[in-house]
């Protein structure tokens, strides 16, 4: 399980609910090829970006995908064929919750600003550019917290 956001080429005349509809429609479709030209750019330009702001990564690349995994934090970023995602297992609680997200939305600027699409984190049912991290601590802190409740500490 995973705090998430999602990136879309959202239409004008698109609500939200309406793009991560098409989103969730587009998933059920296997589509093969390589991860198109801009967004590898956008990706040659986030990378070092993420690097700043995050220290140490480690990179997978193979033309289908791009990944990019912050392990202290477990944040990963992945650029997929036809999808953009940002995730984070539900590790985290309280201030430390608050940081992580922090992070995160910092993250999805960057790749919102690179991309040119819309982040939007469907846990807190609002698009990137609205949002402060504390808007998502409290259903970070509150998963994290039933998982250890359920699966120990160790999860």
């Amino acid at each position: 399980m995973s705090y998430d956001i999602y990136f879309l080429n959202r239409r004008p005349d698109q609500s939200w609910d309406e793009a991560l509809e098409e989103l969730e429609e587009d998933q059920d479709v296997e589509v093969e090829g390589l991860v198109p030209p801009e967004l590898i750019e956008a990706w040659d330009r986030i990378v070092p970006r993420a690097r700043g702001l995050l220290g140490e990564i480690e990179l997978f690349e193979n033309g289908e995908t791009c990944e990019l995994t912050h392990h202290a934090t477990g944040i990963q970023a992945s650029v997929f064929i036809d999808e953009v995602a940002i995730t984070v297992p539900y590790w985290h609680t309280g201030d430390e919750a608050e940081r992580i997200l922090g992070l995160v939305y910092a993250l999805a600027a960057m790749i919102e600003h690179e991309t040119g699409m819309g982040g939007y984190d469907p846990q807190a049912e609002r698009p990137i550019s609205e949002l402060a991290p504390q808007q998502g601590v409290t259903v970070m802190s509150a998963a994290s917290g039933d998982l250890r409740k359920r699966f120990g500490n160790d999860s």
